[in-house]
């Protein structure tokens, strides 16, 4: 009995032993009763045909009364939120599916204090697969239309993934199911929103596939709001941080430290943090304890190891090791790294994919660390000026991308091809950030 299966997935009706429960029962009526009192029908505990027709609407599968089970806590306790992608669907273009999910989040990002970084790791904060009918999570799903997706509020383990019932059709459009409203609404879960009441908001359990351009209603805009509301703008209070802000696009502006992490790119200034996507123009900023709050001082210098998935951010003499979007346990000594005592300060590092190295730079010289055996390259430091001619100054910030090393030399960087071995351009840090 489709009611019966309804109510006990959405409003908890409780199952009997004997698989059999009766529709004219006290138990039966009431959840009835709570059923149509969410979607705003007559409450009068009687499958009317609008009750039916509520019932057989494509919807989310996360639960309407309670919170969806493993879900550990209600909120993610940082701002930066990883996330991976597994399994596609058959339905999209892989290019399409990126776009389609980072746009999703975006939504959720510009209404609020939010990043959102992907990972091309299981490390991530929310896993999103596209998985059909019993998929290992004790909530099948039930072939094409009825359940349409269902994701996990914050927490560990399974806590924040995303998965979507492939026996659906996935499109852009108005037809079939459109794969960003669906993962909108589902994101807004694995961020800890529950269900809404309201038709306009975002979060109504009911599938719609015509919404405004922004997606969200004024509610979903407070809701996520009022939930992340410890991290929303901190910088106001402390004179630092709105002259930082004013200052972006200064044409003497300098960073300390400069990485990649998954697919964005981090900007450190004294306390103080951008965070730039890759392929978006949205800057978000703020205190970097904002972001990381285990980190309390600024950053000298930072870099990215992607086969592990990690980064590395140094500051002084000690660093800390930052996977997903946690900076993981205590800071460790440089003396990790095979450095000697004397080595208190770091002024920049970058990571060189092609070689498996991280280049360490103190003032005129260079040191070349072995990831893969983990162990400091014999005949090291040397000096800068010979490993790389053209550059003749000390570096502040150095980050790789595309067989290019970029120099961040005071308010310059320069872009030095590391395979010829030479620099090839020069511009201004702050273009950086848009500017």
């Amino acid at each position: 009995m489709y009611s019966q299966e309804y109510l006990q997935k959405f409003y908890n009706l409780p199952k009997k032993p004997s698989g059999r429960i009766r529709r004219s029962g006290p138990s039966f009526t009431s959840k009835v009763k709570d059923m149509q009192s969410f979607f705003g029908l007559n409450a009068t505990g009687v499958l009317d045909s609008e009750t039916l027709e509520v019932m057989r609407s494509p919807r989310c599968g996360v639960p309407d009364v309670e919170e969806y089970s493993n879900a550990q806590g209600t909120r993610w306790n940082k701002n930066i939120i990883t996330y991976s992608i597994g399994r596609y669907t058959r339905d999209l273009p892989r290019s399409t599916v990126d776009f389609l999910l980072e746009t999703a989040f975006r939504v959720w990002a510009r209404a609020s204090s939010l990043t959102f970084v992907r990972m091309h790791s299981h490390n991530a904060d929310i896993m999103v697969e596209f998985v059909t009918s019993d998929h290992g999570d004790l909530y099948p799903f039930d072939g094409p239309r009825g359940t349409l997706a269902h994701a996990f509020g914050p927490g560990l383990g399974v806590g924040g993934d995303t998965h979507f019932d492939d026996d659906e059709r996935w499109t852009t459009g108005k037809t079939g199911f459109n794969l960003h409203v669906v993962a909108a609404h589902e994101f807004g879960h694995a961020l800890g929103l529950k269900h809404s009441r309201n038709p306009e908001s975002l979060m109504y359990p009911t599938y719609k596939s015509s919404r405004g351009a922004s997606l969200l209603a004024s509610e979903d805009v407070a809701n996520i709001n009022t939930l992340y509301s410890k991290f929303s703008h901190p910088w106001l209070s402390g004179s630092l941080f709105p002259q930082l802000m004013q200052k972006k696009c200064a044409p003497d502006l300098t960073f300390d430290a400069v990485t990649t992490i998954g697919e964005a790119t981090f900007f450190f200034r004294k306390r103080y943090l951008w965070i730039k996507h890759n392929e978006q123009y949205d800057i978000k900023e703020g205190p970097i304890t904002n972001f990381m709050p285990k980190l309390k001082t600024s950053i000298d210098a930072a870099f990215w190891v992607p086969r592990r998935s990690t980064a590395y951010l140094i500051h002084e003499s000690i660093f800390w090791t930052v996977k997903g979007s946690f900076a993981k346990g205590k800071p460790r000594s440089l003396s990790h790294f095979g450095f000697p005592a004397s080595v208190q300060d770091i002024d920049a590092a970058v990571h060189i994919v092609k070689t498996g190295r991280t280049l360490f730079f103190i003032q005129d010289n260079y040191w070349s660390y072995n990831e893969n055996r983990r162990v400091m390259d014999f005949g090291y430091p040397k000096n800068i000026s010979e490993g790389f001619p053209g550059v003749n100054a000390t570096i502040n910030a150095a980050v790789y991308k595309e067989g290019l090393i970029y120099f961040f030399v005071g308010p310059q960087v320069y872009k030095y091809d590391y395979t010829h071995k030479h620099v090839v351009g020069v511009e201004k840090a702050n273009s950086w950030l848009g500017c």
